[in-house]
């Protein structure tokens, strides 16, 4: 009944509460649960960590219950675990760890995995390989994992993916049509089914990226400013993705106070999200912006050392 009571705050948004109830879970009851039952526990804290903004105790988490059932028959439960791994240490800027995790992650997944649980891997291999500026193999492991979707079988998870899907797009300046299906499809489901604050104001972050990349910058710095300025609803390290592009929106404009202003506000949120690495890349842009380069040059130099 605790993991399902941490499972519901999970869904609800409730990231604080869960994260301390999985506490709970992984230091009171831990000698008496399995390794199995034991890496569950690490899984919810690690995801709730990871939504709470707190991206290396969560990575610490996931890597406690990947070793809990590295030699175990349970390999769904591992490759949960190595799923969370990957996510925590691609937030956090982490990308050659990240891909080499998801190459392990890759080599496991069999017929033996579950459909959607295949679906989920292939879905954060995916995301990965985009941070990592491997467009096409982000493409190719997006497929796969849209291949085991459906709105039939589950429509949370299907607006979950096309909402992410998109948003891996829009960050590699992908703005096709398949782009825009799937924002559409997001927030279609996520209007039918329901969804946290965090699921809506990602949604918009989607179409304020696909205005500004439209071409349409003052429409994108309106939403933009309203995503920056919440005082919760977003995680701080979505929130500094926000404000990054708000910096880049602003600079479109001409306006460079307003973008070291927001630029300023990405650094700082990705810092208490526990990503410095985003932090740095943000700060190297504005010397980057200051010194003439472009974005894409930057990001392109960026992605080439290894860093997000």
């Amino acid at each position: 009944m605790r993991f399902f009571q941490v499972e519901n705050l999970l869904d609800a948004g409730e990231y604080d509460e869960s994260a301390r109830l999985a506490a709970v879970l992984v230091a009171g009851s831990s000698a008496a649960l399995s390794a199995q039952l034991r890496a569950r526990a690490h899984i919810l804290m690690s995801q709730a960590k990871h939504r709470a903004g707190f991206l290396e105790e969560a990575a610490a988490s996931a890597r406690t219950a990947a070793d809990l059932t590295a030699d175990d028959a349970d390999l769904e439960t591992n490759v949960k675990a190595r799923h969370a791994l990957i996510a925590a240490q691609a937030d956090s800027g982490l990308l050659e760890e990240a891909w080499a995790e998801s190459l392990v992650l890759a080599s496991i997944i069999s017929d033996d995995v579950d459909e959607q649980l295949a679906g989920k891997a292939y879905w954060v291999i995916g995301n990965v390989a985009f941070l990592c500026n491997m467009v096409e193999e982000g493409l190719r492991y997006h497929e796969l994992a849209a291949a085991t979707f459906s709105p039939a079988r589950n429509l949370d998870v299907w607006a979950k993916f096309n909402k992410a899907s998109a948003a891996m797009r829009l960050a590699a300046d992908i703005a096709d049509a398949d782009t825009l299906r799937c924002i559409e499809r997001a927030e279609l489901a996520t209007d039918v089914i329901g969804g946290s604050p965090n699921d809506f104001n990602l949604l918009k972050l989607n179409r304020a990226h696909w205005t500004y990349l439209a071409g349409d910058v003052e429409a994108a710095i309106s939403v933009l400013n309203d995503l920056c300025g919440l005082e919760e609803g977003l995680s701080p390290q979505r929130t500094g993705e926000a404000c990054l592009l708000l910096g880049r929106a602003y600079i479109a404009t001409g306006d460079k106070i307003a973008a070291r202003r927001a630029l300023a506000e990405a650094a700082a949120h990705f810092e208490s999200a526990g990503a410095p690495h985003r932090a740095q890349q943000t700060r190297d842009f504005v010397k980057a912006e200051l010194g003439g380069r472009s974005f894409k040059s930057w990001l392109v130099r960026v992605m080439g050392s290894g860093r997000s």
